[in-house]
């Protein structure tokens, strides 16, 4: 569609987050998808006296109607329509419109023009801060000996023994257990020959205060809610009995554990090593929090009105697949849930606006290939069912949106707790390194071989791409799922 046929098109603004386009359409617009309606047509009657196909236009008025025809033709060219009057109007739509159409040429009385409305919830307009003006405090990134310590602890543990001790159990030990669960003379499940860390907390609430004091072959009673099964949430009588008690026997630190537990030869080169370690997850964990922290300052300091019909229509479909309409309380949750994440997704679609981000096909590709081995799918098949379910352009924007942040990053004063400022640039990237890719994206899609591209220039877009993974890699927790892409889209 040219734009340049359509005559009129009209914005009344119902509400900070919702607005109500006109617009009106000559049928020199629509004569094209008139001309594909009549063809169809023609091919699917039957009419004594013609060919099929080869009905003409004036045949199939009569025989089929006016209005069927114009019927088939507005489906097929309303899209387009529809996104090329908000393109023209600058909307920023959300979610699904309302649209009816009001006036048919040759169908309506008098209608020389197609006309048709359309209800829609919009992006609001607010303004971010400058980003040049904001601070972000992050941790130190020294590593202590206690840091190695407490690693090289979480090693030996991996590869600790379980041994028998004669007492009492206390917070920390292994015991073996075997548990009943009733409600009042019904006994609702057993197990036998659990194996369960006391203070992990990770079973029946009041397990841990039952099981300390206990020794091998003691028994203990107390009422926790079930957990799980039909009665999950109602209270029941819970029987516990420890049938064995132990400790974790942590192996020596020596060269012959070192040997065990790495490729090192010596506890020095094993410490050393682990000592690199916790330097680069202290150096990622500091760029991801000081993402956290951007988007978090971002968020307190706007204020803007969200659009209530597309939170509606979330809640409602969440509530839906999960059969629980009716729960209140539950509804309750799920809309501020809902609020927070669209916030944040509006935060970061004016962020990537304001830092100019886009993503590359690359970036995408690995993406995708990422998100297709993380759930073991082969990488064609993933990207095709993608592509035909529509979610392709759900992964680019939420592949935006997290790379907003890292571009932000940028102009963002980063210091540590010492004020010296913390250059992240391995994890965000650098306005260089974008201009270097975009240039060699330029240059492919001009059929220049990369190859011929200055080798320095190709070492540098290398490690771009490289810290732009980082970047998408949190993505993974948000849209690395079709069914978390169908929320992104919802949203």
């Amino acid at each position: 569609m040219s734009g340049e046929h359509v005559v009129k098109s009209d914005v009344e603004n119902l509400e900070p987050t919702r607005a109500k386009l006109t617009v009106e359409v000559p049928l020199a617009e629509l004569q094209p998808s008139v001309d594909h309606a009549y063809s169809q047509i023609a091919t699917q009657v039957n009419i004594p006296g013609f060919r099929r196909g080869k009905v003409p236009p004036r045949i199939i008025d009569q025989r089929v109607g006016k209005g069927a025809v114009m019927e088939q033709a507005i489906n097929e060219a309303l899209p387009g329509l529809y996104r090329q009057a908000v393109t023209e109007a600058e909307l920023k739509p959300l979610g699904q419109p309302q649209v009816e159409v009001t006036a048919v040429p040759g169908v309506s009385d008098d209608a020389e023009n197609l006309i048709f409305t359309a209800e829609l919830d919009v992006r609001p307009e607010f303004e971010l801060p400058e980003l040049d003006g904001l601070s972000i405090t992050v941790e130190s990134s020294d590593v202590t000996d206690d840091d190695v310590e407490e690693r090289l602890t979480s090693l030996r543990e991996r590869h600790a023994t379980l041994v028998g001790v004669d007492r009492a159990a206390v917070d920390g030990d292994f015991v073996t257990l075997d548990l009943k669960a009733a409600i009042g003379d019904e006994e609702i499940d057993s197990v036998s020959g659990v194996s369960y860390q006391i203070g992990s907390g990770n079973m029946l609430e009041g397990m841990d205060e039952a099981l300390i004091g206990l020794s091998a072959d003691e028994t203990a009673t107390f009422t926790a809610p079930l957990a799980g099964g039909d009665r999950a949430g109602q209270e029941a009588e819970v029987t516990v009995t420890p049938t064995a008690v132990k400790v974790q026997e942590l192996p020596e630190v020596d060269d012959e554990f070192a040997q065990t537990a790495s490729e090192f030869d010596t506890v020095d080169e094993l410490r050393e090593s682990l000592r690199s370690q916790v330097a680069d997850d202290k150096e990622n964990n500091r760029a991801v929090a000081a993402r956290d922290q951007l988007l978090e300052q971002l968020l307190e300091a706007t204020d803007f009105p969200l659009p209530s019909g597309v939170i509606e229509s979330e809640v409602h479909q969440h509530l839906e697949n999960e059969g629980r309409l009716e729960d209140d309380e539950h509804r309750a949750e799920v809309t501020e849930e809902t609020k927070t994440a669209l916030k944040r997704q509006l935060v970061l679609d004016t962020l990537a606006e304001k830092v100019s981000v886009s993503v590359g096909q690359n970036e995408l590709l690995e993406f995708l290939l990422r998100t297709a081995q993380q759930y073991q799918q082969d990488p064609n098949e993933f990207i095709q069912q993608a592509d035909q379910n529509g979610q392709i352009p759900l992964f680019v924007a939420e592949l935006t949106r997290n790379k907003s942040l890292a571009v932000a990053l940028r102009q963002v004063k980063v210091v540590d707790p010492a004020g010296e400022a913390v250059d992240l640039t391995a994890y965000i990237g650098s306005d260089e390194e974008d201009a270097v890719q975009a240039a060699m994206a330029e240059a492919e899609a001009a059929g220049v071989e990369v190859a011929d591209v200055d080798t320095e220039a190709s070492e540098d877009a290398e490690s771009a791409e490289s810290s732009e993974s980082a970047e998408s890699a949190e993505s993974s927790e948000s849209a690395d799922s079709p069914e978390d892409a169908d929320e992104a889209e919802k949203a």
